[in-house]
């Protein structure tokens, strides 16, 4: 049996009660990689794979306590966000989290993958503005992306201009996500941008399955897991990436509608 000591990581998101995004895909992926997980719970959603009917929040004050209840509690070595849901949550918690010693992973979640809003619309203004200067690393796919730039992404100048529009607005360093940008590619790149804002593609085969809810949260959840575990930015990036492609491919629908990817799967794979 397993005798060494876990680093912490934190997700500070959505619940999904379909169990395949949100702090449920979170908690599985930090699990598989070896990281002890915590959780501030940011909205409650009503969803399956068929999507979502409903979605609850908590004050921010709440989320608040939640959060002060896991840094009095835990050493946290990394965190990520997810779905935040409101204005005043986001500057709630960003208010507690700038004094932070922990690289902050954050996945700007604004829409599901059945095309659900995740964020009310005043609360993108309070992301730019309070979240993303506090952020190791920003992960956004093409729609965020868009939505948080006004830039429309067609071609890698496009994505460029975007990355470093991101890196501007305060943010460390910036992955935008490729999976939304061609209906059936050979393989899917991700942009990744560092400090100094030099773009490098990252490419993945393509998988083609229908099942691939919670790819975003997997991703950005696995690379915080990694960097818990010390591991370099770039290397987190990467091996997060392999750990998602593994997952895809053994994605699966356990009811209705859109499945999930597989996280016990992927790990074993890798293991082999």
């Amino acid at each position: 049996m397993y005798s060494g000591v876990l680093p912490n990581a934190l997700t500070i998101a959505g619940s999904d009660s379909g169990g395949g995004a949100g702090i449920q895909a979170d908690l599985k992926t930090f699990a598989c990689l070896g990281v002890y997980g915590t959780s501030v719970i940011t909205a409650l959603t009503a969803q399956n794979g068929l999507g979502v009917t409903g979605i609850h929040a908590p004050g921010a004050d709440f989320a608040v306590k939640q959060l002060e209840a896991v840094l009095d509690g835990f050493p946290i070595h990394a965190a990520k966000t997810g779905m935040l849901f409101s204005a005043e949550i986001i500057e709630a918690l960003a208010d507690e989290l700038q004094h932070a010693d922990f690289p902050l992973v954050v996945d700007p979640v604004c829409v599901s993958t059945s095309g659900h809003a995740l964020i009310e619309e005043n609360a993108v203004a309070m992301m730019k503005e309070k979240l993303i200067p506090l952020a190791a690393l920003i992960t956004p796919n093409k729609p965020e992306t868009e939505v948080l730039t006004g830039i429309k992404l067609v071609d890698n100048k496009s994505v460029e201009e975007a990355g470093k529009k991101l890196l501007a607005m305060g943010a460390k360093a910036v992955l935008i996500k490729g999976g939304h940008f061609e209906e059936k590619p050979i393989v899917v790149t991700d942009w990744f941008f560092d400090a100094d804002g030099t773009m490098e593609a990252l490419c993945q085969p393509h998988v083609d399955t229908k099942n691939s809810h919670g790819t975003g949260c997997t991703l950005s959840s696995a690379i915080t897991a990694y960097l818990a575990k010390k591991q370099p930015l770039p290397v987190a990036v990467k091996k997060a990436q392999e750990f998602l492609n593994c997952a895809l491919r053994n994605s699966y629908a356990p009811g209705k509608g859109i499945g999930p990817v597989h996280h016990l799967a992927a790990i074993e794979q890798l293991k082999r």
